[in-house]
């Protein structure tokens, strides 16, 4: 998830060899002079006998040539006249339009029986290849089966990431008004503001959210019981030389600095998105530990963004070695995670899934695959894709809100449908359209 920057955050021919049949010239009478008969054109376009060479290599003779191509001899017209070169076969040296192609080629030689053995590992191969991701394909497909149970709707714990512009000057009073407005009959207690990013060091300039005080007494005055947290964040150098750099305890120590500043500056709370965090960083569970000391001690809450849960067994070791990026966390980390927090918050969206179904049950696995793990005095919260781009990970046609929604009550339903800690996180405000609160509320406030 890149953190926002604003509200726009401001992707025929037949066989060459074929004799002509042409016929030939018929006599003339003893003692007559006639013109000389034109020569038939042969089968390289010149009177034979200019230069035309007889056919070489396996022709052998006229007769077997004429055996071999189905062509018939030419008959005899006048003493001394000339006749066809008869025509080069199949895959003669002289008929290059018959030559063997590279992919005629490779079809022999694909048929060789030697190759018996090879191709049978190869089939083998793919079928251990693609059979996994058909069988996961399927699993999905059922996991989006069913009807959610009933009281699988909101729990008012449900969260909202804000971009920048509410802190930085381009928000005003009717902005707020209107936002109260849409979330008064919602179930959104939270709102995560973008107030970083942080510096690589882990400092935060307070002129990144210099409307700050404006906002958190404006949101107060319109609704009542929602909390602003601030939203901080920056790119982790955990997969390249430049980031935050967790190992080293003078930026953590930063962080928690800033987090101090931040709770000073009149925010209800912090919520971290670091990235991208490997599964078993032990330096940010360190980091967890020093910043809810803090949090605890001024009675506010701490969240984070999490990754998402190993699909299938070790899925983030084996995209770690072949890609160098973790995408996943593994069930034990994410436990270990949520139990240093206040709230944690799913990245449920980015998962490449192709069709609505595949997408909506990946998301019923998710939730399933947090609620084991996750404190019950822990917010769980599942995110909502309340944007519409198009990449390589995501597709919008497929991650819908709709599809979100119902995997989330389907995962609750079948895992711990009475838990009370638990909500969706709307991502982001800035390129939601109506039709996403739409399907946010039919789907699960109504």
């Amino acid at each position: 998830m890149a953190p926002p920057l604003g509200d726009a955050e401001v992707p025929t021919s037949g066989d060459v060899g074929v004799p002509t049949g042409s016929t030939a010239q018929p006599s003339a009478h003893p003692g007559d002079q006639v013109d000389a008969p034109t020569p038939p054109l042969g089968d390289a376009g010149v009177p034979p006998g200019d230069a035309a060479d007889a056919p070489s290599g396996d022709a052998g003779n006229a007769r077997d040539a004429d055996v071999q191509t189905g062509s018939t001899a030419q008959p005899l017209g006048c003493p001394g006249d000339q006749v066809d070169a008869p025509a080069p076969p199949t895959g003669a040296p002289g008929n290059p339009s018959r030559r063997a192609t590279p992919a005629r080629r490779i079809a022999q030689a694909w048929r060789h029986p030697r190759l018996r053995w090879p191709k049978r590992i190869a089939v083998t191969l793919v079928l251990v290849l693609l059979l996994p991701s058909l069988a996961a394909g399927i699993a999905l497909r059922v996991n989006y089966a069913g009807d959610p149970a009933p009281g699988t709707q909101t729990r008012n714990r449900d969260a909202l990431w804000l971009g920048h512009a509410w802190v930085d000057g381009r928000k005003g009073d009717a902005d707020v008004k209107a936002l109260a407005g849409r979330l008064r009959s919602s179930g959104v207690r939270d709102l995560y503001v973008h107030a970083g990013p942080l510096e690589h060091d882990g400092t935060l300039p307070e002129t990144a959210y210099s409307r700050a005080g404006w906002l958190i007494a404006a949101v107060h005055r319109e609704l009542s019981g929602v909390r602003v947290q601030a939203w901080l964040g920056d790119k982790l150098a955990s997969e390249g030389p430049v980031g935050l750099r967790l190992e080293r305890a003078a930026t953590r120590d930063a962080v928690v600095r800033s987090a101090r500043q931040i709770l000073v500056a009149g925010f209800d709370g912090v919520h971290f998105d670091l990235e991208p965090l490997h599964s078993g960083d032990r330096d940010y569970l360190s980091l967890l530990d020093d910043l809810h000391r803090l949090t605890r001690a001024r009675g506010v809450p701490l969240s984070v963004a999490a990754h998402q849960i190993d699909p299938l067994p070790a899925a983030h070791s084996i995209a770690g070695t072949l890609t160098g990026h973790p995408k996943w966390w593994s069930q034990s980390y994410f436990g270990q995670v949520a139990r240093r927090v206040d709230q944690i918050a799913v990245m449920s969206y980015d998962t490449a899934m192709p069709l609505e179904s595949l997408y909506g049950g990946y998301v019923a696995q998710q939730t399933s695959l947090a609620l084991e793990v996750t404190p019950k005095s822990t917010d769980l919260l599942m995110g909502l894709p309340f944007f519409h781009e198009d990449t390589r990970v995501h597709y919008a046609s497929a991650e819908t809100v709709a599809a979100a929604v119902r995997g989330t009550r389907l995962g609750l339903s079948r895992t711990d449908r009475t838990r009370e800690h638990f909500g969706v996180a709307l991502y982001v405000d800035f390129a939601a359209t109506e039709a996403d609160w739409t399907a946010y509320r039919e789907g699960w406030v109504r």
